[in-house]
């Protein structure tokens, strides 16, 4: 299964309209997003890795004020992106190797970190503290036990990975994060494992 992996940027980049067209503009994780905007200062950044769209997630903190950068593997979604969101900074980039250089004061990765695999997830914590900055939150979503799972995209294999929640807890804690809040298999967000975390003043 781990070789399914390697191949979502592909699948992204092919079935980004038919993605998009899914996803849909709805915010249904409102609770979430909502609680996470909480925790940002007034007039932040915000950094989305796996931005997609932007729709409806970086709209939302567009909205509220907060500059945006979405960050994206596929190219194609990175076009939307820009349609959508035309004042927002974007750049074309693997997460696993991302380096911006700066950072931000909220980060999220919504139903994109859950596609690495287990050991390019363990890889991601330091990425996400090199890019936080003391007091941003950090929200992303994964299983709610480790193992590996395959869906469909457009009739296509897509993969997903979870590390196991004392593991993430461990990455957290290693990388300067405390968590704030996680559920698993949230029965009010569609089922989603959530983790809401703030990286320390120090």
């Amino acid at each position: 299964m781990i070789d399914a992996s390697a191949c979502i940027i592909d699948l992204y980049r092919r079935h980004a309209a038919a993605w998009t067209t899914a996803r849909g503009a709805v915010l249904q994780e409102h609770a979430w997003i909502g609680r996470f905007a909480d925790m940002l200062r007034h007039g932040t950044a915000v950094l989305d890795i796996g931005c997609g769209s932007g729709e409806p997630i970086a709209r939302y903190f567009s909205g509220r004020g907060h500059p945006v950068t979405g960050v994206d593997g596929s190219p194609e979604m990175i076009a939307l992106f820009q349609a959508n969101l035309p004042g927002a900074t974007f750049q074309v980039a693997d997460m696993r190797s991302l380096k911006l250089d700066r950072r931000y004061g909220g980060l999220i990765a919504w139903d994109s970190f859950f596609h690495l695999a287990p050991h390019d997830q363990r890889l991601m914590f330091p990425i996400f503290r090199d890019h936080a900055e003391p007091a941003a939150p950090l929200l992303f979503t994964s299983g709610p036990a480790f193992g590996e799972v395959i869906g469909t995209l457009e009739g296509e294999p897509l993969y997903h990975a979870s590390l196991d929640a004392d593991e993430y807890r461990i990455l957290l804690d290693r990388n300067g994060f405390d968590v704030v809040s996680h559920v698993a298999e949230d029965p009010d967000c569609s089922g989603h494992t959530v983790w809401l975390s703030r990286r320390r003043l120090s």
